[in-house]
């Protein structure tokens, strides 16, 4: 059997851990995260802070173009424009999906919404993410 020149599904990583964030399902050029709404992720107001959006927009949608890397190649966010829809009430179960809306050697522009178990689309995102022959000398764990 060869192996899989493609990126597979990584662990969550330490600030998903940290938002109670977890990944779903991934396919070629898609991506899915959830995360059900706590106490924990409120603003003042009592709704879910926009942060706990971003990130499950920008993990979705970094995830739908990682699963079309080789597991060589490495992506950054550059750009992520993010609108809110709804406020999220503690309980809510959230899911945000991305998508890759076009894609070039160096670069691509993805999509995606947040939505609970009722479909009700709570926030919008797009963006646009660099892609690298190969991780930065730099970079942690770069053998990984």
């Amino acid at each position: 059997m060869s192996e899989i020149p493609f990126s597979e599904k990584p662990p969550e990583s330490g600030v998903c851990k940290a938002l109670g964030i977890t990944y779903g399902e991934m396919t070629r050029g898609n991506f899915a995260t959830h995360a059900t709404v706590s106490a924990e992720h409120t603003n003042k107001g009592g709704v879910a802070h926009g942060a706990l959006f971003s990130a499950l927009l920008d993990t979705a949608l970094g995830g739908a173009l990682v699963s079309t890397l080789r597991k060589e190649e490495w992506c950054a966010t550059a750009q992520l424009s993010v609108s809110f829809l709804e406020a999220g009430q503690i309980g809510s179960k959230l899911t945000a999906r991305g998508r890759i809306v076009r894609r070039g050697k160096g670069v691509a522009h993805l999509a995606g919404e947040v939505t609970d178990q009722s479909d009700v689309v709570y926030a919008t995102a797009t963006g646009t993410w660099a892609i690298f022959a190969a991780k930065p000398a730099n970079f942690p764990n770069k053998s990984e």
